[in-house]
C-alpha cells in the first residue's frame, strides 16, 4: 500500500477485516445510546460495551469499526503537545467469544506489514509480563526477535475495571529512529521519550474480576483492539505530529489565510493554530451527532470547545466570526467517511455561528476586565485571583471559568476554584429559591420569611379533601396577622393542594372554617418546603390562626392539569423515539388549559415528524395504560434507567412515575392513573426559542376537542368564502390558482409592453463619465423584477454601462445596480455601489461585482441615495 492518507488507511482497515469475516459497522454516534455512565463516546469499544458484558447480543461475533471518539480530560494539553486531540478516530476489530490471541496477533501483524507495508524491523512489541502465551505467539509464530520484545507491568499492559471483564494487553510500537531517542542505553517501549510511538493496542479480555479482586477465567474470552487513525497516518507519512496530517493540516492552512499569520513561525501562535484545528473538528462532529451548546453535560463540553477556539482566534488577530466557515472545511475533509456531517452541514454552521455571536458579545469586555485584575495583582504582588472576581467575570460578563484559568496560567498566575465554586453554589441556591416564587412577586415578596414551621405535609397524591390547622396568616402586605378578612396567605400544617413546582402550576381549592370560607387561587412553596396558599375572602368572612379548616381540592382543574402533565411524559418519550435519544427536557409548564414542553434538538422537526410524534402519544393514550408510582433511592432510580437530570439535587428517596413499557421519570407532580384519562392530544405549535432549544405547545382532552372543532368551523367558513363545499375546497383552490396565473400572465404582458414603450426614453437617460455611461434612474411603482429587467435591457445594449435603479415599493425603497463585464475588469463593483446607495435610505445590501440589489427603510431618501450612487461611481473610476 503506497497511499497513506487517512481515508485510504480507514478504508483498507475495514476492508482487511471484512476479508477476515468481520461485520463492518459505521461509527456509532458520539452521544452514548442506552448508557448513562458516559457523557460522550471515548473509545472504540464504548458503544459495544453491552455486547462485551452479554447484556445484548451482537449482530455478529466478529466486528470492525472506525469509531468517532471525544476525550476532554486532556483538553489543557491540546495544542501544547503534538499528541493530544479532543476528537479522534479509533480503528478497532472485536471478537465476542469468537477468536482470541493468536488470530488477533497474526492479523495485526499481517495488516501492518503486508497491507500498510511497514518495515517489520521498525515494529516493537510489549506484552504483560505474566502473559507467556502472547509472548510466545509473537516470538515463535510471528518471529519477532526477542530484542524487540518488552515485558511491562500491570500499569502499562493490563486493562481492567474495578469489577468485571479484564485482561492483559499487547501493544505495537513504531520506532521513529535514533534522532528521537533520549540516548539512554535502555531506551525502548515504555520510555517517556518520543522515539517509540504506540500505534495499536490489543486487549485480551480473558478474566472476570470479582469484588475480592480475584480473576476468574472467562468461558468465552473477547478481543478488543484500538489503533488511532491519526497517529498511524502520521507515522506512515513521516510527520512529526498528527496536526501535519491531511486533512488536519488544511484546517491550519485555512486559518493562516484568515489570520494572516504563518504556522511554525512562532511557538505561541502554533498552539493557537493547533487548538483551533482540533476544536473545530471536534465541535463539527459533536453538532453533527446532535449535541447543542448549553451550560451542562455534553452541551457544556461543546460550548467550551467553541469558546476556547474563538478565543485563540482572537490571539491570532481574527476579530470576525470564522469557526462556522472553518467547520465547512471539516465537512469537506471528513464528509465522505461520515455522511452525517454533510446531512447536517447547515445546522452545524448555524449552531457554531450563533455561539460565536454570543461569545463575541462578552469576550472583549471580559478580557478587558481580566487584564485590569491582572494589573492589580501585579501591583499587589499577588499570584492568585480571588474566587469572587472569577465569579464576577463568569456571572456578569459570561466569561467561562476555564478561560479565566487558562489565561491566568499563560501569565504564570492562578485562580481559586474552591472559592469560585462557593459563589457558584450560592447563586444556584438563590436561583432555586427564585424559581419557587417565579411569577408570584405580586403577592409573595422576598421579605416574607416563614419561621417556626417545619414544613407542610402534602396529602394530595391520593386525597381530595382533608382537615388542617391554620399555623400562620399574612395580609396582602406580607405582614403576619392573627386574623384574615380580605386577601392574603395561609400556612397550614397539611394540605391536599399541590404547590407549584416541576413545571406544574399550583392547585385551586377552598378553605372552610368556623367563621367563613376562602377561595384558594394559587399555592407555591416558600422556605423549608412550606406551602403558601394565596386566598381571597368574601366580605364578612374571616380566618383565624389556630382554627381548623376543611381543605377541598378543585378536582376539575386538577384533573385537567394532571392530564397535561402525564401528556408531557408521553411527549418526551415520543420525541426521543422519533428525533433521537439526544433529546432532553429543557423546561415545561402544565396547567388546566395547556401544556408547554421545551426540549433540546439541533433543528426543527419536519411536519411529518411532528405528525408521527403526535400519533405516538395518542396511541399510548388509546391503550389505556395504568400509570405507576414508586419510591426508591436515587441509585436505584439511575440503575433502572429512569429519565432525570442527574446533576440536579434530589433527596435520598425519589419518586418515580412510570407508564409501564413506555417511559419512567423522576417526578413529584400529579398524574392521571390511566393514560386513557388524557382523552386526546393535539400539538398546536412548535418552534425554536433559543440556540438548540425548541418548544412544543399542546392541548389535551376537551381543550384539544374544542380546538379541533374551531378548526373545523373555520374550514366550513373558508368553503363558504370560496363558494364551494368542504369536500371540494382543493378543487376550487386549484381552479382559482389557475385563474390567478392567467391574470398574472396578462399583467406581466402589460408590464412588458410598458417597459418596451419606455425603454427608448430610458436608454438615452445616462450621464457620460469619461468613457462610461452611468444610468442613475428612479422608476415609479416598479418591483424588483421590473428593475432587474430594465437593467438587463440596458446592459444588453451597452457594454460600457453602470446602472443604478431605484423605486418605492409600498413603504420601502428598492435598489438595483449592475456593471458591464468590461467595466468589472476595470475595478467597478455593483455590490459596493448598491451598498453605499442603500445606506442613505436606511438600509443595506450587496452582491456580485456585476449585479447587486438592496433595500432601504426610508423611501423619501431615494433621490439623495441616487446622488450618492453617482458619487461612488465617479470615485471608482478616478
Amino acid at each position: 500500500m503506497t497511499q497513506y492518507s487517512t481515508d485510504a488507511i480507514r478504508k483498507s482497515y475495514l476492508e482487511f477485516f471484512k476479508s477476515k469475516s468481520h461485520l463492518a459497522a459505521h461509527s456509532f454516534p458520539l452521544i452514548p445510546q442506552n448508557d448513562n455512565t458516559l457523557l460522550l463516546i471515548n473509545a472504540g469499544m464504548a458503544p459495544l460495551k453491552r455486547y462485551f458484558t452479554g447484556a445484548d447480543t451482537p449482530p455478529a461475533t466478529r466486528m470492525v469499526t472506525c469509531q468517532k471518539c471525544v476525550r476532554t480530560g486532556d483538553i489543557d494539553n491540546v495544542g501544547i503537545t503534538s499528541r493530544h486531540c479532543t476528537f479522534f478516530e479509533m480503528l478497532g476489530n472485536f471478537s465476542f467469544g469468537d477468536y482470541f490471541k493468536r488470530e488477533a496477533i497474526e492479523w495485526a501483524w499481517e495488516y501492518l506489514t503486508k497491507t500498510l507495508e511497514i518495515n517489520p524491523e521498525k515494529l516493537w512489541i510489549s506484552v504483560f509480563h505474566e502473559d507467556d502465551e502472547a509472548y510466545n505467539i509473537w516470538v515463535d509464530e510471528i518471529k519477532v526477535p526477542t530484542q524487540r520484545m518488552v515485558r511491562l507491568g500491570k500499569e502499562d499492559n493490563f486493562w481492567e475495571l474495578e469489577v468485571g471483564p479484564s485482561g492483559p494487553c499487547s501493544e505495537i510500537y513504531y520506532d521513529r529512529g535514533e534522532q528521537y531517542s533520549c540516548d539512554e542505553p535502555d531506551c525502548k517501549p515504555g520510555c517517556d521519550c518520543d522515539r517509540y510511538v504506540e500505534i495499536w493496542n490489543l486487549v485480551f479480555t480473558q478474566f472476570d474480576k470479582d469484588e475480592k479482586g480475584i480473576y476468574h477465567p472467562l468461558a468465552n474470552p473477547n478481543i478488543d483492539t484500538g489503533m488511532g487513525l491519526e497517529r498511524v497516518a502520521a507515522v506512515l507519512q513521516g510527520k512529526n505530529n498528527v496536526f501535519e496530517v491531511e486533512p488536519f493540516i488544511s484546517l491550519i492552512r485555512k486559518t493562516e489565510v484568515t489570520s494572516g499569520k504563518k504556522y511554525e513561525a512562532d511557538k505561541k501562535s502554533d498552539i493557537s493554530f493547533r487548538i483551533i484545528a482540533d476544536h473545530t473538528r471536534a465541535m463539527t462532529f459533536l453538532i453533527g451527532d446532535g449535541v447543542i451548546p448549553s451550560n451542562e453535560g455534553r452541551g457544556y463540553v461543546l460550548r467550551r470547545l467553541i469558546r476556547r477556539a474563538a478565543r485563540h482566534g482572537k490571539l491570532l488577530g481574527i476579530q470576525d466570526h470564522f469557526l462556522h466557515q472553518l467547520s465547512q472545511d471539516v465537512v469537506l475533509g471528513w464528509g465522505e467517511a461520515y455522511p452525517e456531517l454533510k446531512a447536517n452541514q447547515e445546522q452545524i454552521k448555524q449552531v457554531i455561528e450563533i455561539e460565536e455571536t454570543k461569545f463575541n458579545r462578552t469576550i472583549d469586555q471580559g478580557m478587558s476586565i481580566l487584564e485590569q485584575y491582572c494589573q492589580e495583582m501585579d501591583k499587589q504582588k499577588e499570584e492568585t485571583l480571588s474566587g469572587e472576581k472569577a465569579f464576577k467575570l463568569y456571572d456578569t460578563y459570561g466569561f467561562p471559568f476555564e478561560l479565566t484559568e487558562e489565561i491566568l496560567k499563560e501569565k504564570g498566575l492562578s485562580v481559586s476554584y474552591d472559592a469560585f465554586k462557593q459563589y457558584m453554589d450560592k447563586q444556584r441556591q438563590q436561583a432555586r429559591q427564585a424559581r419557587q416564587v417565579s411569577g408570584k412577586e405580586s403577592w409573595v415578596g422576598g421579605d416574607l420569611k416563614i419561621e417556626g414551621v417545619a414544613g407542610t405535609v402534602f396529602l394530595g397524591y391520593d386525597q381530595v379533601k382533608t382537615f388542617a390547622q391554620i399555623l400562620k396568616l399574612y395580609n396582602a402586605d406580607h405582614e403576619a396577622v392573627t386574623s384574615l378578612e380580605e386577601g392574603g396567605f395561609v400556612v397550614l400544617d397539611q394540605t391536599v393542594l399541590y404547590a407549584e413546582s416541576g413545571g406544574q402550576v399550583g392547585d385551586h381549592g377552598l378553605l372552610i372554617g368556623q367563621n367563613g370560607s376562602a377561595t384558594v387561587n394559587d399555592v407555591i412553596k416558600a422556605n423549608n418546603d412550606i406551602f403558601l396558599h394565596q386566598v381571597t375572602l368574601q366580605e364578612g368572612q374571616v380566618l383565624n390562626v389556630g382554627e381548623n379548616v376543611e381543605v377541598t381540592l378543585n378536582t376539575i382543574d386538577r384533573n385537567a392539569t394532571q392530564a397535561n402533565h402525564t401528556a408531557t411524559h408521553l411527549l418526551h418519550w415520543a420525541l426521543k423515539t422519533v428525533l433521537g435519544a439526544h433529546v432532553n427536557q429543557a423546561g415545561s409548564q402544565v396547567d388546566k388549559d395547556r401544556l408547554r414542553f421545551d426540549y433540546s434538538h439541533f433543528e426543527g422537526p419536519s411536519k411529518e415528524q411532528l405528525k408521527v410524534i403526535e400519533e405516538k402519544v395518542n396511541e399510548m393514550i388509546a391503550q389505556n395504560i395504568q400509570t405507576t408510582v414508586n419510591y426508591m433511592t436515587l441509585d436505584e432510580a439511575k440503575n433502572s434507567g429512569v429519565i432525570a437530570l442527574f446533576d440536579a439535587k434530589y433527596g435520598e428517596e425519589v419518586r418515580v412515575v412510570a407508564i409501564p413499557g413506555v417511559t419512567s421519570e423522576l417526578c413529584g407532580g400529579t398524574h392521571v392513573t390511566n393514560t386513557g384519562h388524557i382523552g386526546l392530544f393535539k400539538i398546536v405549535s412548535e418552534g425554536g426559542i433559543a440556540s438548540g432549544i425548541r418548544r412544543i405547545e399542546a392541548l389535551t382532552s376537551l381543550k384539544a376537542l374544542h380546538y379541533l372543532n374551531q378548526i373545523e368551523e373555520r374550514f366550513y367558513q373558508v368553503a363558504q368564502l370560496l363558494k364551494t363545499t368542504p369536500e371540494h375546497i382543493e378543487t376550487r383552490v386549484d381552479q382559482l390558482q389557475k385563474e390567478l396565473k392567467e391574470k398574472d400572465k396578462t399583467i406581466q404582458a402589460m408590464k412588458q409592453a410598458s417597459i418596451e414603450a419606455e425603454m427608448s426614453d430610458l436608454e438615452n437617460q445616462f450621464t457620460q463619465i469619461n468613457d462610461i455611461k452611468a444610468f442613475i434612474l428612479s422608476l415609479a411603482d416598479a418591483d424588483s423584477d421590473t428593475l432587474r429587467e430594465v437593467s438587463d435591457k440596458i446592459q444588453d445594449k451597452y457594454d460600457d454601462a453602470v446602472v443604478v435603479l431605484a423605486s418605492q415599493n409600498q413603504d420601502k425603497a428598492l435598489f438595483i445596480a449592475s456593471v458591464s463585464k468590461p467595466l468589472v475588469k476595470k475595478g467597478l463593483h455593483a455590490g459596493n455601489i448598491v451598498k453605499e446607495v442603500a445606506k442613505v435610505a436606511g438600509g443595506g445590501g450587496g452582491g456580485r461585482p456585476d449585479f447587486a440589489q438592496a433595500g432601504g427603510k426610508n423611501p423619501d431618501q431615494i433621490e439623495k441615495a441616487l446622488e450618492k450612487g453617482l458619487e461612488v461611481i465617479k470615485d471608482m473610476i478616478k
